[in-house]
């Protein structure tokens, strides 16, 4: 089995980090193939560049040579999902929808730590478009820049950290997803803090396409998600 895992922003080191914990969570006999694309922002926090980055990632899997089996979005509240589903025959799996899906087989409620607050809404906003906002209790952030992650991971652990314990404590959150592709590996840390499940969404957007691989499950293409019909596009990069 093959899974593409796509990070949505083109820091080479983030999908490097991203596929480590892929890879992590893999089975035996699954080929992990991080991925970045080949234009967009360095990270991507806001509405305009997570745009940019829905084409990018589109791109990015439309002209990957080899066969695969899935692929995952690597963003965390980002848009773009339902593109992949409509020009892909193989499982998408969106890392926003997967965390907060998992999370609710282990608690009552959940809440997101995540990055800046200006992502906050997008986040809101893509848990509600997938029917998984019911539960949960909060939208947190951290106040870190998205590359601050790698730029000084003690103080960002800390933040998270902190900002989960808020989240237990405060809002009454039972399980905390971590709220960025760059989180990936931290969980240790806020489980320390917390003393709650804490929810990877890299890792569970493997699980989650693994199952539906084996399964031999894939998106319906009755309506929503029917193959674009053939276009003519001017001077777009997916004119070819």
């Amino acid at each position: 089995m093959r899974i593409l895992v796509v990070n949505v922003n083109t820091t080479d080191s983030m999908t490097k980090t991203i596929g480590e914990q892929a890879m992590a969570a893999a089975s035996p006999g699954t080929e992990i193939v991080p991925l970045t694309p080949a234009f967009g922002a360095d990270s991507v926090e806001g509405n305009y560049e997570s745009h940019l980055a829905a084409i990018a990632v589109m791109e990015t899997v439309r002209s990957y040579p080899d066969p695969f089996d899935a692929v995952i979005q690597a963003g965390y509240g980002e848009h773009g999902r339902e593109g992949l589903q409509e020009l892909l025959d193989v499982p998408v799996v969106d890392i926003t929808e997967a965390a907060a899906a998992t999370a609710q087989f282990l608690g009552r409620s959940y809440s997101v730590v995540t990055t800046l607050d200006r992502a906050v809404p997008l986040i809101e906003d893509r848990l509600l478009l997938a029917g998984l906002s019911a539960r949960c209790a909060s939208v947190r952030a951290s106040g870190l820049p998205v590359l601050e992650l790698e730029r000084d991971p003690a103080v960002a652990v800390e933040a998270i950290a902190e900002e989960a314990a808020r989240a237990v404590q405060e809002d009454r959150a039972e399980v905390i997803c971590l709220g960025c592709g760059g989180m990936s590996g931290l969980s240790e840390r806020v489980v320390e803090r917390t003393g709650v499940p804490v929810v990877d969404g890299v890792a569970a957007a493997v699980t989650i396409a693994e199952s539906l691989v084996r399964l031999g499950l894939t998106t319906s293409k009755v309506r929503t998600y029917a193959p674009p019909r053939p276009k003519q596009f001017r001077a777009w990069p997916m004119a070819g």
